[in-house]
């Protein structure tokens, strides 16, 4: 019997495998595609992280807590009082398989628990999965414009949708944009989500990368979740761990719905884990690598009139025409022509359709020859 009524959910072009012509543009010059449009770190895992990994592996003939192990839930709460200056009991962190996993997953979790508010708010420019994590759970995704600085401006959020928000996504330091907002900005946030019953989740995997080192916790943990990852300080993106942390209710209804999910981090991925978070001297390292890739690009691609026009945060370059009327789409494949590529800024939203975003992931001579080839083609 043919099925009959409206199609049900047909999921989009997975954003990235639009740029596929231009990867096989950029791979085709001598010396190959030099990649800076995913965050896919190239960097090596520390060799004591990937080596607690090893000696755990031969332990893994069993399950994992789900809520992460107790040594993985107190070197993050060790972190965040020593990195952030939050103070947090590890009984308030839960582990997760990687952040984006969570992002697109917590929607559906919190409408779970919250039936009557239907709204996920998020920035305007940003990640895609926050919208695509309110879509998999039939809410309503509202985009919240940016200020000149990239920041959300909760000024131009209506009190309509305020009342039906659920939870309100905050991404500081940014992605795309590598914006990084203050303390007293994130605090003004949560007591204007607290002043209206919604959720703040902050994904602030990037912080460790921004020259102020601020949590949307500072401003106490009611009401609020803080997400981290180690996919960049620590190079683990292929070991998928991450943690949320902050208000103990909302953490422990997580813990528990996560375990009926089955969502459990690999036991060898817990104990890397709790030995990258006990380690400050390898992310110094990291961060020193993406800044002096960060100012070399900058200079290199200023002399072709591509300006970064975003914040100080050293992961993401956000560029723009200085000299064109092009958009991101003109930007990525002026630069595909030279061997470099980069995601076009509607990647992350309309309003960012005149940017495009480059991820400082590859080394210095790569990047190097990106920009030789660039210059080459004048």
């Amino acid at each position: 019997m043919a099925a009959t009524g409206s199609p049900g959910f047909v999921p989009p072009p997975y954003p990235y495998e639009r740029l596929d012509a231009l990867r096989r543009l950029a791979d085709a010059l001598p010396g190959g595609v030099v990649d800076c449009s995913i965050g896919t770190p190239c960097d090596p895992v520390p060799g004591a992280v990937a080596g607690a990994a090893s000696v755990a592996a031969a332990r893994a003939n069993g399950y994992p807590p789900s809520a992460g192990t107790p040594e993985y839930r107190e070197a993050a709460a060790a972190w965040m009082r020593r990195r952030l200056g939050v103070t947090i009991d590890a009984a308030s962190v839960g582990a997760c398989i990687g952040t984006k996993e969570l992002v697109a997953s917590l929607p559906q979790m919190l409408h779970l628990r919250d039936p009557a508010r239907d709204t996920v708010l998020y920035p305007a420019v940003a990640y895609p999965t926050y919208e695509m994590g309110a879509t998999l759970a039939g809410l309503r995704a509202v985009p919240v414009p940016l200020d000149a600085e990239w920041h959300l401006d909760l000024s131009r959020v209506s009190e309509a949708d305020a009342s039906r928000a659920l939870m309100l996504w905050v991404n500081e330091p940014g992605n795309p944009s590598g914006s990084a907002a203050s303390a007293e900005w994130l605090a003004d946030v949560v007591a204007w989500a607290r002043e209206r019953a919604v959720i703040v989740a902050s994904d602030e995997c990037y912080v460790e990368f921004a020259p102020d080192q601020s949590t949307v916790l500072g401003a106490g943990t009611d009401g609020a979740l803080a997400v981290h990852s180690l996919s960049k300080r620590s190079n683990m993106a292929g070991m998928r761990a991450g943690f949320y942390a902050g208000d103990a209710a909302l953490v422990q209804y997580l813990v528990e719905v996560r375990k009926h999910a089955g969502l459990m981090v690999p036991a060898p991925v817990q104990a890397a884990a709790a030995v990258a978070l006990g380690d400050d001297a390898h992310v110094a390292e990291q961060r020193e690598r993406y800044s002096e890739r960060r100012n070399l690009m900058i200079e290199g691609l200023a002399r072709h009139g591509l300006v970064h026009d975003g914040g100080p945060t050293v992961f993401y370059l956000w560029l723009r025409s200085d000299d064109g009327p092009d958009d991101g789409w003109e930007i990525a494949a002026r630069l595909a022509h030279a061997g470099l590529l980069v995601t076009p800024g509607d990647t992350f939203g309309p309003a960012g359709a005149d940017h495009a975003r480059v991820a400082l992931v590859q080394p210095l001579d790569r990047l190097t020859l990106a920009l030789e080839r660039l210059d080459a083609a004048g």
